[in-house]
């Protein structure tokens, strides 16, 4: 059987900061992010397994990306915690806020590769990551693709 690619798209509020940068991005700011998870692999073919002829259920899916990645950065901020903005974390964490640390700069690209990293050990067996699109407005956007990695 052919090779088939599936993707499912997430949504997550998140803000972030980026120590440095020369531009607006230095301030806290959020993104209503979309993320796509694309899938390669083989359908299963198993006339009496109810996931026949499926690569992976969408709803399975959707239970591996929601509690690793979307609960843990919807509606949190997300800072580099290996520069000045560890102190502005504890700050907010002890007012109650919901900060996610990273030891990186906390742009698109990166994040992609956080989430690239997360996900590879989740998935089932026979299913591999293909690809990813981060898409942080509605006209800017990064992707990784295993291919390239």
């Amino acid at each position: 059987m052919a090779n088939i690619r599936i993707t499912k798209e997430f949504t997550f509020e998140t803000g972030h900061a980026l120590y440095g940068h020369d531009g607006l991005c230095k301030n806290v700011h959020g993104h209503s992010y979309k993320l796509e998870v694309t899938l390669i692999g083989t359908p299963r073919e198993d006339a009496k397994h109810p996931k026949n002829g499926m690569l992976i259920d969408f709803s399975d899916l959707k239970k591996i990306v929601k509690p690793n990645l979307v609960e843990v950065f919807d509606h949190a901020t997300v800072l580099n915690i290996t520069s000045p903005h560890k102190k502005l974390a504890d700050e907010m964490e002890a007012m109650g806020h919901k900060v996610v640390r990273v030891d990186y700069p906390p742009t698109c690209e990166l994040m992609l590769v956080d989430f690239a990293q997360r996900l590879k050990g989740l998935l089932p067996k026979k299913v591999v990551l293909f690809s990813l699109k981060l898409r942080e407005t509605q006209t800017a956007f990064a992707e990784w693709y295993a291919s390239d990695n």
